[in-house]
């Protein structure tokens, strides 16, 4: 069996339109990242400029109180590095031959430099038309919106899709913080949305498309994104 070579894509946007800081959610890249390297995958952390990546201060709680995979990650040096010096989307976009799958993490930062970013939408569609995975979770679903299917529908259109819905965008309070509903724009442009109560776990596969609804879904949306790759391989 051949190694599996995943891109991880990252938001570059620190800051909301309000002024307050934002970035990743580290659990998000942190979660997926190690259960891919685990799995005996090599990973490559990029983000839309370069550099270093931002991280939301509320992804990040005293030692000892996070999300296993993020205790890990400020215990290694080595993954640290690649957060602080991510490659730039520019360098890697003419490279989708060179992977098997696409997962874009989350953060409220994708809201802001995700969606209008047409080199990020036009590696999706090259992803997606060359039959690799294509994966995001819980934000990560806004950088999908702007790519298209070689018909020039919407590339979410017709797929079953989860993302941070709506009402967990109020329960955090920053519905008027974003310039969009991620759940309200997904299904305007035609996705099945598959959702979850507030906060649980959640994570869908629509053939080689794979998402999750919020941060505690990552574990399952990096499960689900090596299962679709096993299948690709026996296929």
């Amino acid at each position: 069996m051949s190694q599996n070579n995943i891109l991880i894509v990252a938001t570059s946007a620190g800051s909301m339109t309000n002024g307050d800081a934002t970035g990743i959610w580290l659990e998000e890249l942190t979660t997926p990242y190690y259960a891919f390297v685990d799995s005996g995958a090599r990973v490559t952390v990029a983000s839309v400029r370069g550099g270093a990546i931002p991280v939301d201060d509320r992804s990040l709680a005293p030692r000892g109180e996070n999300d296993a995979s993020v205790e890990r990650y400020l215990d290694d040096p080595a993954v640290q590095a690649l957060i602080s010096d991510s490659v730039p989307l520019s360098a890697v976009s003419d490279q989708v031959g060179a992977f098997d799958a696409v997962f874009l993490p989350g953060g409220h930062g994708t809201m802001f430099d995700y969606p209008q970013n047409r080199e990020l939408a036009e590696l999706i569609e090259r992803f997606d038309q060359q039959g690799k995975v294509v994966a995001a979770v819980c934000h990560g679903p806004a950088g999908l919106t702007g790519a298209r299917k070689p018909d020039g529908t919407p590339f979410v259109a017709g797929r079953t899709i989860a993302a941070f819905t709506d009402s967990e965008e109020h329960a955090v309070g920053l519905q008027d913080a974003v310039p969009f509903l991620l759940e309200t724009k997904l299904r305007e442009l035609g996705a099945e949305l598959s959702t979850a109560p507030d906060f649980q776990a959640h994570a869908v596969r629509d053939v080689r498309l794979v998402t999750g609804q919020n941060p505690a879904s990552a574990t399952k949306t990096a499960e689900l994104v090596m299962a679709a790759l096993t299948v690709g391989q026996a296929a």
